[in-house]
């Protein structure tokens, strides 16, 4: 095997940075493109709700800015959130899109493959370098040129796609069974619409919410709890934001956010987690998996009662109206539902199992620790 040769990355790929689009121009127009904006990028993935528009019309737009498959995207303020950096790699279903001011786009070049690259930034080598090179307090942010300053190894390309194979069979793997989860709760989820909004009958009694469950906030951490790599999630309104070694719940229950982000519903099935004091829980659920379509269904944002900043209050979740069948219905959509859900944590067992592997190989592979044949 040929030995690998020292770069940096501003040698082997085009960088490219976002144009200034101006915010009064957006648009609300759903056929319109997407403007693809640091918000829209969470640790190795996208996230398009809340996306901004561009008039599909406007052809002055350079196409230069049209983000193609492959393509991997880092944000360039705040590029690091507590569950890792902020970069993700442009699928056939993330285009067409445009990239915005402050995010860089990093294009793969002769001697680099694109399948290659996404690794390469997803190394725990690029991570130490960025946290090495921001710059700034109230807002962190990188430029280009320390970006393409990341020095290190290039194999010849046969062996990186022999690398990326190894790592993306890994990938798919996983992928197929968060879509399969995806596609288990969706069948629950039309189940609960069909028995209990779509055939409702005018026969069952109106009752408040809260008659289902316990409901308090979470608890806000301090500072120094927070370990990179403690032992236990910390969950905030939004999902993850980070790791403890303490914990204040081991149980199944449900959370959603209390400040902030609102209408987001999470399951937690007998885990050791710690939740903020932007979350509201909910224990002891009777009829849980009929609770969590139910506040699902709720549209609890518009129970916002903040002035500065979306909230919600313990009250108004428990008084909200709902029909309540008889108890048989509920036990038979309880009963259907937990097969659903016992697949769905089956298969995140094995997600983890196989994120652990990918995590640990990942490295290895990327310094050349471990070669692989080809």
């Amino acid at each position: 095997m040929s030995e690998w040769k020292e770069t940096t990355l501003g040698k082997e790929v085009n960088l490219i940075t976002g144009f200034p689009f101006k915010s009064s121009q957006y648009t609300n127009n759903l056929q319109d493109t997407r403007l693809l904006r640091g918000d829209n990028i969470v640790q190795g993935k996208l996230r398009w709700d809340g996306v901004k528009r561009w008039s599909s019309d406007d052809s002055t737009i350079d196409p230069i800015y049209q983000l193609r498959e492959g393509d991997v995207v880092l944000a360039m303020d705040r590029p690091w959130i507590e569950a890792g950096l902020k970069f993700s790699v442009i699928s056939r279903f993330d285009i067409p899109s445009l990239l915005v001011q402050r995010v860089a786009c990093i294009r793969s070049g002769d001697r680099i493959k694109k399948d290659f690259l996404r690794y390469l930034i997803a190394s725990k080598e690029f991570t130490q370098h960025i946290l090495s090179v921001e710059t700034g307090t109230a807002v962190p942010h990188i430029s280009p040129s320390q970006i393409k300053e990341f020095s290190f190894k290039l194999p010849e390309v046969i062996e990186q796609q022999a690398i990326a194979t190894v790592l993306s069979s890994l990938d798919d793997k996983i992928d197929l069974l968060h879509r399969q989860n995806k596609t288990l709760e969706a069948m629950a989820e039309t189940l609960f619409r069909q028995w209990f909004i779509e055939e409702a009958s005018e026969d069952w009694e109106e009752v408040p919410l809260g008659n289902f469950f316990e409901i308090s906030s979470g608890k806000g951490l301090k500072k120094e709890q927070l370990v990179e790599n403690g032992a236990y999630s910390v969950f905030g309104a939004n999902g993850e934001i980070g790791r403890t070694n303490d914990f204040l719940f081991n149980e199944k229950l449900l959370f959603t956010g209390r400040v902030g982000t609102l209408g987001n519903i999470f399951i937690i099935d007998k885990e050791k987690i710690w939740l903020s004091d932007n979350t509201l829980v909910f224990r002891n659920v009777k009829y849980f998996y009929f609770v969590y379509f139910v506040l699902k269904t709720a549209r609890l944002g518009d129970y916002n009662a903040g002035s500065t900043q979306p909230l919600i209050r313990q009250s108004d979740i428990k008084e909200i109206p709902i029909n309540s069948p008889n108890g048989e219905i509920l036990e038979k959509f309880e009963m259907l539902s937990i097969r659903m859900f016992e697949k769905i944590k089956t298969n995140k067992k094995q997600i983890k199992t196989l994120e652990k592997l990918r995590d640990n190989l990942l490295p290895k592979l990327m310094s050349g620790e471990v070669r692989v044949r080809f």
